[in-house]
C-alpha cells in the first residue's frame, strides 16, 4: 500500500514539473488517501500484534 502511495506521489511530482496541474492534483489526492489507509492498517496491525494470546 505504501509503495502505491509513493508511486502516485512521484507521478504527481512529475506531472507538476511538466505543467499538468489537474493530473498532479488528482495523483497527489490519491497518494494522500492511500497513505492514510496505510497508516490506519499499520496501527491496527500494531495493536492486534501486541495483544496477549488467550
Amino acid at each position: 500500500m505504501l509503495r502505491w502511495a509513493l508511486m502516485f506521489f512521484i507521478i504527481a511530482l512529475v506531472a507538476a514539473v511538466l505543467g499538468f496541474g489537474g493530473i498532479a492534483g488528482a495523483a497527489a489526492g490519491i497518494a494522500k488517501i492511500l497513505f492514510v489507509v496505510f497508516l490506519v492498517i499499520f496501527v491496527i496491525m500494531l495493536i492486534l500484534g501486541r495483544r496477549p494470546r488467550v
